[in-house]
């Protein structure tokens, strides 16, 4: 049986990617380093093609919920938060953000009840937990939510 991979169509330059004013190098963390780092470490360098960028600024932070970052795996675009470029972020803690993104384009999504899609599956579950800096990252995170929203 082949294996069943996440990938979908990939278009480097869709009109939109070309639109967006993508970066990599902020004023703290340079995200091109941390993700090739993170692609040779573990994923064996599988992962080509991908942008990598923080996010557009918003004028507004969210009251309830933050999110870190995001992948859109039609265009191989990665976006990190850009409040995540700060001296009081960790770098490990910024590793564990983007290799949780890096992650989902190598761990299927799956269907559940009903036809919802879940892409934090238990594979995508364990697979994480495999990070380094695992555990340490989610207490951060737990530790410091506060600081993201309003």
């Amino acid at each position: 049986m082949a294996k069943k991979t996440k990938r979908k169509l990939a278009h480097p330059k869709l009109p939109m990617q070309r639109m967006l004013n993508l970066r990599d190098e902020g004023r703290h963390f340079d995200l091109r380093t941390i993700f090739n780092e993170l692609n040779e470490r573990h994923f064996r360098g599988r992962l080509r093609g991908y942008t990598v960028t923080w996010g557009r600024r918003r004028k507004h932070r969210p009251k309830e919920y933050f999110v870190f970052g995001s992948i859109q795996e039609e265009d191989r675009v990665i976006r990190i938060n850009p409040l995540l470029d700060q001296p009081f972020v960790p770098l490990w803690f910024l590793k564990y953000v983007l290799y949780h993104e890096m992650l989902h384009s190598v761990v299927p999504d799956e269907t559940g009840p009903g036809g919802k899609r879940r892409v934090h599956t238990e594979e995508f579950n364990r697979r994480e937990s495999l990070f380094p800096h695992y555990r340490r990252a989610r207490r951060w995170e737990e530790e410091n939510l506060a600081r993201f929203l309003r």
